[in-house]
């Protein structure tokens, strides 16, 4: 098998660690032992997709089953997709390097529009036919799920099949439906499908035709066959059927999200007009405390992570919230594990839980006023008031938090120039808030333009053009400058390409393609889009893209997604959109059922836990040893694949370790405790070692040998923990003064000329690349000694001191003439080091 590591130009990616695969948790099966493969893919780079709680999910459940094997896939950066297309390499998953094109399924998770390009590319570069049609029986089954497939008609042709609603239950039952053709020795693509159709909440596009009218929307969608009139998203009726993941994926990378989640509740009722989550996701079903705790016991046991976030849509109307805070702060605060509540509204914020939560530390805390007044407000069924986001704000400060993050829409159904007026006055006043704390607090605004979603009360509404968002962030601008407020915003123009596809059908689809050929990719980042190249897709298409963003829709209009059913009925879309328009509001579905068409009364209904009490369990005790500190000096090793590991990656995976293996470290003091934890020094990426040292204080002392047994029990593969000292009180950290490799390189590569010349020499003037610019540095005092060991390796010998220096790539690129290929290609092991 070829592996991604193995390429000679791997080395010089960005970012290594991203494609390596084999992390703590991470599974992988025998392939004879799996009936059915599927690819988890994230159409994102890793850093942002395993930030996601659904691909945990799916990703422990599928595994869970020993005859089906998930693995991951993620998109690769810009400079791994270009040395991947240069070298034909394949796109692989991370846990068994199987290429994508030989999974049984290919699932995709959709969680925005703007990820559509990245689809096409890993698709591309996993030799996987573009469009459904074109696929034959020995083609993976390509499917998507995630909020995105609520509409999903701009990408319908390049799918077989969407999960619409709860993909938990519809996946297994899609690899299962798999896993009975193929021990039936069905190759009949056609005919699986079909039989998909039975699945709830799986939409099959080819079973459906869509009509137009001449130039203009959806003139209808007509079923191909009789028993499928629609698509009804599936749901699980209670979510404790499926418990948070136990053991999850531990990365080497930061992420953008780096914590464990755990799932408290699904669905939410306040009803925000502009949510589509709010609607998709009814009813609401909120997973007991006792669950929680042992999840997030086992998880964080399982994993070392000491942020632990509780995710709902709207985490302060989980009915059992301020008991479970206070039992998992008696149960973790111990172990400096911080919890945070992601999704808090103003009106449900309890005083109580800041006292829980501020127990570890303090993070910043956000608030999502929306719009700058009531009025506004009571358009969009936000349902707070003015004093509701003052009282709060000086609630925060005064609890001790230093950071408030607002954030608005613009752009909003019945936005007046005065809302923006008011929503700088809000802003403001907030700011002079933090201003009389007498401390550094701060307030940071965001602001992103308004996109109208599908099955939502405003999907008949207009979207701002991206000109016109452009005009009121400045203006918002204008009116914040020289105030403690740091404004940041979504670029209006994603928001314009987000709003095409928001509410797009499948004309748009050879739009996407061709923007992709033009090069677009990662449209949701900022310095990655170019509207200029959809702007020219969108022309050699004969796209107009203002008939989908600006247009307001009449109530009679067909739109795109007309056969998928989402559980609110569209009568009662349109109630909702009238009342938005005469500015009344609608109250919590909680305190009164407004008759959405979620809920049946019998199977579906909102599943809540009305009251809960504890059986307090404390925080474990240190483990046995002496009551004193001790500090222990690691000698360790880097290895194989983990000498792709940057420095950083390597701190995280070692204090995870020590958490994992139940080792408490001394934390610094100070507003923001750190491990006391130092390495002597900082390995480059893609450099073995043999003898690395690092200094780490315990809490308590360990006897070294089993401080060395448990915490390599705990390590990735190919980093382990050779030997541990223990230090005195007044120990320091050494210095390293000289140390020994083994470098493997190309045979005709390695000339004896190039080595005599260079120990004759008294100088060998090599430039340094720095930050700072080009600098000449002498690298003949530098060595110590060289000394060629085989056809294809040297060994040399290294000082290094405290001016500038070269490391041991350049310093051999520099003797031989190596090419930035030829140097990327470099086998180091550091094998020896003399520390002072």
């Amino acid at each position: 098998m070829t592996r991604l590591i193995d390429q000679t130009w791997f080395s010089s990616i960005m970012r290594p660690s991203r494609y390596l695969g084999g992390e703590v948790n991470a599974v992988t099966k025998d392939p004879s032992e799996a009936e059915v493969s599927i690819a988890l893919c994230f159409p994102d780079i890793y850093d942002v997709g395993m930030s996601h709680l659904g691909l945990k999910i799916l990703y422990s459940i599928l595994n869970s089953r020993p005859w089906l094997a998930a693995e991951r896939v993620f998109a690769p950066w810009s400079d791994l997709e270009e040395a991947m297309r240069s070298s034909g390499f394949p796109l692989q998953s991370l846990e068994s390097k199987k290429n994508l094109s030989d999974f049984d399924v290919v699932g995709f998770s959709l969680q925005h529009e703007l990820c559509y390009t990245n689809v096409l590319s890993m698709l591309h570069l996993g030799r996987i036919p573009f469009f459904s049609g074109q696929r034959k029986g020995s083609d993976p089954l390509v499917i998507a799920g995630g909020p995105a497939c609520f509409n999903p008609e701009p990408v319908a042709d390049l799918f077989d099949a969407f999960v619409i609603g709860d993909g938990e239950e519809a996946a297994l039952s899609i690899c299962r439906a798999v896993r009975e053709a193929r021990r039936a020795g069905n190759k009949d693509r056609e005919g699986l499908l079909k039989d998909l159709r039975h699945i709830p909440g799986i939409y099959i596009p080819s079973l459906f035709r869509v009509h137009y009218q001449p130039g203009g929307p959806v003139k209808g969608v007509e079923p191909l066959l009789q028993d499928y009139q629609e698509v009804r998203k599936a749901i699980i009726p209670d979510i404790e059927s499926f418990p948070p993941p136990p053991a999850p994926v531990v990365p080497f990378t930061g992420l953008i999200h780096d914590r464990l989640s755990i799932e408290i509740s699904r669905g939410c009722t306040r009803g925000c007009r502009f949510c589509q989550a709010g609607m998709i996701y009814r009813p609401v079903r909120e997973r007991h405390p006792d669950t929680i705790l042992r999840n997030a016991e086992e998880a964080l046991k399982n994993t070392g992570h000491e942020d632990l976030s509780l995710l709902s849509l709207s985490c302060g109307d989980y009915q059992c919230l301020l008991p479970l805070l206070q039992a998992l702060m008696d149960r973790f605060g111990d172990q400096r594990v911080s919890i945070s509540l992601p999704s808090l509204r103003i009106d449900s914020l309890d005083p109580a839980w800041m006292e829980q939560i501020k127990r570890v530390r303090k993070t910043g805390f956000t608030l999502a006023p929306e719009a700058g007044n009531d009025r506004l407000r009571k358009i969009i069924n936000k349902g707070l008031t003015h004093e509701d986001i003052i009282t709060t704000a000086q609630q925060v400060f005064a609890a001790g938090w230093n950071l408030i993050k607002l954030y608005f829409m613009i752009g909003l159904p019945g936005e007046r120039k005065s809302d923006l007026e008011d929503m700088v006055s809000l802003i403001r006043e907030v700011a002079s808030i933090a201003g009389k704390t007498g401390r550094k607090a701060k307030v940071n605004a965001s602001v992103a333009t308004f996109v109208p979603k599908s099955h939502t009360p405003f999907m008949w509404a207009p979207q701002l053009s991206a000109e016109e968002g452009w005009e009121r962030i400045n203006a918002l601008r204008n009116s914040l400058k020289g105030s403690r407020v740091r404004l940041k915003w979504n670029s209006p123009k994603l928001s314009w390409l987000e709003g095409i596809f928001s509410r797009g059908d499948r004309r748009l689809t050879p739009a996407l393609v061709k923007a992709w050929e033009l090069g677009a990719r990662f449209d949701a980042w900022d310095e990655h889009f170019a509207k200029s190249t959809w702007e020219k897709a969108f022309l050699e298409t004969g796209i107009s893209p203002e008939s989908y963003l600006s247009r307001a829709r009449p109530l009679d209009e067909v739109f795109p997604w007309e056969h998928i059913n989402c559980g609110v009925s569209k009568g009662y879309l349109k109630k909702e959109w009238k009342k938005a328009l005469q500015e009344m509001q609608t109250s919590d579905c909680r305190q009164q059922c407004h008759e959405c068409g979620v809920c049946d009364h019998e199977t579906t209904d909102p599943l809540l836990v009305s009251e809960w009490v504890p059986g307090v369990k404390p925080s474990p005790s240190s483990p046995a040893g002496f009551s004193e500190p001790q500090k222990y000096r690691l000698t360790f090793e880097k290895l194989s694949h983990a000498r792709f590991l940057g420095h950083l990656e390597l701190v995280r995976v070692f204090l995870r370790a020590f958490r994992r293996a139940g080792v408490q470290l001394v934390y610094s003091k100070g507003y923001h405790p750190m491990p006391k934890i130092s390495f002597v020094t900082a390995l480059p990426v893609g450099m073995e070692s043999r003898v690395e040292t690092m200094d780490v204080e315990a809490a308590d002392a360990i006897e070294p040998l089993s401080l060395v047994r448990e915490v390599n029990k705990q390590l990735p593969e190919g980093i382990s923990i050779s030997r541990a000292v223990m230090l005195g009180k007044n120990a320091g950290k050494p210095r390293l003064k000289q140390s020994g490799y083994l470098i493997t390189l190309r045979e005709e590569l390695l000339k004896e000329s190039a080595v005599a010349q260079f120990l004759h020499s008294d100088t060998w003037q090599v430039t340094k690349r720095t930050s700072k610019g080009d600098r000449e540095v002498n690298a003949r005092p530098l060595v110590e000694a060289i000394e060629i060991v085989s056809p294809n390796s040297l060994e040399m010998r290294i000082h290094h001191n405290s001016g500038p220096g070269l490391n041991t790539r350049e310093i051999v690129a520099a003797i031989f003439s190596l090419s930035p290929t030829e140097t990327a290609g470099l086998r180091i092991v550091k094998t020896d080091q003399i520390l002072e």
